[in-house]
Order: C-alpha cells, then sequence, then structure tokens
C-alpha cells in the first residue's frame, strides 16, 4: 500500500472571502481499520498447545504467509513446525513431526528467526551467547535444515540474549539482552550473513516498562517496535522517529497485559497486516491468538458540499481513494489520499 496516512477534511471556514480547508489524521470506519492497535487489542479465544513437543518453550516465529509457525525450547533444544491450514488461524494448526535439533551449537535456544524468503533461520541462546546461522535445502522445512558454521557472539552486549529480530531487509539484526534489560542494534555489510555483523554501539534500555524483557517484534516499516516482558506481563510499543534506529525509539505509553492467558510470556509476533497478534507463554505452553484491528467512523464537515449531496463511503481493504475539493470562489483546490491503513 502506498500511503500509511489517512487524510480527511476537518473543517471548511470563510476567511476573508476565500475558504479556508485544514485536514489531519483521519479515523477510519467499517473496512476502513487501524491495524497494529495493541492498546485495544482482544483476546480471540483461540490457543494452540505445543506441549506435547516441548514444555520449555522460549520462541516462535511465522512463515510471512501465515500458513507455518516455528516454536523453539529449551527442554529438547529443538525447533519445531507447525502448519496451519488456514493462514493466521491458530485454530487450524497442526503438527507434522517436522523439527529440526540445535543442540549441536546451542543447548539453551532461546529466539528464532528465519530469512524472508525461508532459506536461512537463525537461533540465539543462553549456553553461549551467540547466534547460529543455518541453511534450509528446501525453504520454510526445517527438516532439511544445515549449520553453516557461522556465528557471531553477543556476550560483550548481554549474557543472556533472549530472542532476536531482523530488519526486513536483512542488513540490521536486534537482539533482547535480558540481564541488562536492554535492546541493542547491529549491522550486517551483507544482508543476512552473521559473519558480516558488527554491533552499532546503538541500544535501547527498557527497564522503565519491564525489567524482564523476553521477546521483540518490529512493524514491517522499521517504525514500531513491540516488546514483551515477564515482569509485567504485558506487550508496549515504541515508535521509532527515524526507521529501523533504536537510537530514536521512545515509548508510546501504550501496552497490553496477556497475565490473564499466561503469567510467562516469552515470545511475539504479528501477522502480515497487523490485524492478529500471537504470544507464546511458557506456563502452559501454548501459542495464544489476539485481535489488534479497531474500526472508527468518519465524520465529515456540513460544510462541505458533495457531488450528488453524498459523501463518499470508506474504501476497502487495501483501496486508496483519492478526493479533489475545489472551492468555488477561486481558492486553493486541495487533493487528499484516504487509504485503509495498515491493510494489505
Amino acid at each position: 500500500m502506498a500511503n500509511n496516512k489517512d487524510f480527511i477534511v476537518k473543517n471548511a471556514v470563510e476567511v476573508g472571502g476565500s475558504t479556508k480547508v485544514t485536514v489531519g489524521d483521519a479515523a477510519a470506519a467499517g473496512s476502513y481499520v487501524k491495524a497494529y492497535d495493541v492498546a485495544n487489542a482482544s483476546y480471540d479465544s483461540v490457543s494452540f498447545s505445543v506441549s506435547s513437543q516441548e514444555s520449555g518453550v522460549t520462541a516462535l516465529s511465522f512463515k510471512p504467509d501465515g500458513t507455518v509457525v516455528y516454536v523453539v525450547g529449551t527442554t529438547n533444544d529443538t525447533v519445531y513446525q507447525y502448519s496451519l491450514s488456514t493462514a493466521w488461524d491458530l485454530s487450524s494448526a497442526s503438527y507434522g513431526s517436522v523439527n529440526f535439533y540445535v543442540a549441536g551449537q546451542e543447548a539453551s535456544p532461546t529466539g528464532l528467526m528465519f530469512k524472508s524468503d525461508g532459506t536461512k533461520m537463525y537461533i540465539v541462546g543462553i549456553s553461549s551467547d551467540t547466534i547460529y546461522q543455518y541453511s534450509l535445502s528446501t525453504a520454510w522445512n526445517v527438516s532439511t535444515a544445515s549449520y553453516d558454521s557461522v556465528s557471531f557472539s553477543v556476550s560483550s552486549q548481554d549474557t543472556s540474549p533472549r530472542n532476536i529480530q531482523f530488519k526486513s531487509d536483512g542488513t540490521k539484526l536486534y537482539v533482547t539482552g535480558y540481564t541488562n534489560d536492554t535492546i541493542y542494534q547491529y549491522s550486517l555489510s551483507t544482508a543476512y550473513d552473521l559473519s558480516t555483523a558488527s554491533y552499532d554501539s546503538v541500544s535501547l534500555s527498557v527497564t522503565s516498562q519491564d525489567t524482564t524483557p523476553t521477546g521483540i517484534f518490529f512493524k514491517s516499516d522499521g517504525t514500531k517496535m513491540y516488546m514483551v516482558g515477564q515482569t509485567n506481563k504485558n506487550i508496549f510499543q515504541y515508535t521509532l522517529s527515524t526507521a529501523w534506529d533504536l537510537s530514536t525509539a521512545s515509548y508510546d505509553s501504550v501496552s497490553f497485559s496477556f497475565a490473564t492467558q499466561d503469567n510467562a510470556p516469552c515470545s511475539i509476533a504479528f501477522s502480515n497486516s497487523g490485524t492478529k497478534m500471537y504470544m507464546l507463554g511458557q506456563a502452559s505452553p501454548a501459542i495464544y491468538q489476539y485481535s489488534t484491528v479497531s474500526a472508527y467512523t468518519i465524520t465529515w464537515p456540513s460544510s462541505i458540499e458533495w457531488a450528488g449531496g453524498v459523501s463518499p463511503s470508506a474504501p476497502a481493504n487495501g483501496e486508496t481513494d483519492l478526493f479533489t475539493i475545489t472551492t468555488d470562489d477561486g481558492g486553493t483546490t486541495y487533493t487528499g489520499v484516504k487509504t485503509a491503513d495498515n491493510l494489505s
């Protein structure tokens, strides 16, 4: 989608013989919705237990199309793969006995991430404080994984790394540090190649929100980061004024509690559209599904006269509608774009 901002006319008043139009961010109506709405998230009453495979879960990761979810844990030191017959719907999940053992590299895996095309997998753990890189000969099938003999230590920053996330193009890497309650930022001069990684000397302390951070997730455009912690059992939302640059991050004072579902949340993920959120809980252990979308009503001011006498309806999901407002006294013409925020 081309534009994340939503513009409507807020008011139009006569000033000195000219019509002045002011515009601003608009809320949405019907199928025109706001996604990634953590503050107003709601539990879908949908969960999927992974206890038959792993009792000490630590991290989850989704295939980008929502048809596969992966879980790793410290009991069996194994990555387990689950299929979803309906994308992003945990009620359709099943285990197909597909897995990969990582103890040869890491005996206590705590973080899991994949390259965007599914041909690489990355594991971080607390026994060595190191990230390990694997190749998958069949994309997204962990049973075809093999160790690349490539690793990167983060022990100089934190001796208890708990989760990892990549920038969408693979040139940045982020690590959740449990010891120092801090998120750390790294650069990769060759995308997704750990042998080219280096620390940016950029970090973000999250101590004011939670003193036991366990998981992070970035919005695909790098302007939002989400952190989950076990002290307060919440997900917390941050804004990065410069995309993917942690030095510009600030807490939004937005959070959501997972405590009713699990008192030890350890990992989080969102669907590509941002309308669904997932939490992996250690107490159960299970994955829980939430909705993170809100609908709003657009109110156009009565001072605007629409052709045919009817104001336009909200655009359909993913649609961008263009509106041109022209004054009838020779004043400035205003053109604005209204789009379904964050939907694909």
